[in-house]
């Protein structure tokens, strides 16, 4: 059971809140927990949809950007995100199951991405201060400074994310997929 308040509908959550989780609504078929929780706050829903909004449409693809959330899901042991973004890697991304379990450990089957985890996983590590071998690494794998800014605020926008729904405790409503604790 979730410690935080999950609304049972659109229509009981913050009037604030509604019209964003409509559009999710709208726009995904269904409004996942997640956004129900955050929508406790207008204000926190609101920022956590523009920034979200934003960042898919940078330079970074979908692979890349449910690979980095997997990568901090792990890192962070949040079973909500871990499942959230399984389904999404699998049906949405077309990862496949050897590249979703590699993603998890931070690793991947594509030198590019396994740069960009390395990366990632240093941020979430170092909390930020990556060393210049692994900046230069991932820059050598032909990854810009747009997109090196981009993966750090995806490590941001998940790190949200998996702290929301550790702190609620947050039920899981996409198919299980049990945290290992990479970190």
């Amino acid at each position: 059971m979730s410690r935080i308040n999950t609304p049972d509908s659109i229509e009981t959550s913050p009037v604030g809140s509604q019209p964003l989780l409509e559009a999710a609504k709208r726009q995904l078929g269904s409004v996942p927990n997640l956004f129900r929780v955050v929508g406790n706050s207008p204000a926190a829903l609101e920022g956590y949809l523009a920034l979200n909004g934003a960042l898919a449409k940078g330079s970074l693809d979908a692979k890349t950007r449910e690979r980095v959330a997997l990568t901090v899901a792990e890192h962070n042991d949040c079973e909500y995100c871990l499942a959230a973004h399984t389904y999404l890697g699998k049906n949405v991304a077309k990862l496949d199951d050897e590249e979703l379990a590699a993603n998890r450990d931070g690793r991947s089957t594509d030198p590019r991405a396994q740069a960009a985890l390395h990366f990632v996983s240093e941020v979430v590590r170092s909390r930020g201060h990556v060393s210049d071998a692994v900046l230069e690494a991932v820059r050598n794998a032909g990854y810009d400074d747009a997109q090196l800014v981009e993966m750090v605020a995806h490590v941001a926008l998940n790190t949200l994310t998996n702290y929301v729904n550790s702190v609620a405790r947050t039920v899981v409503d996409f198919p299980a997929v049990p945290a290992r604790c990479a970190a």
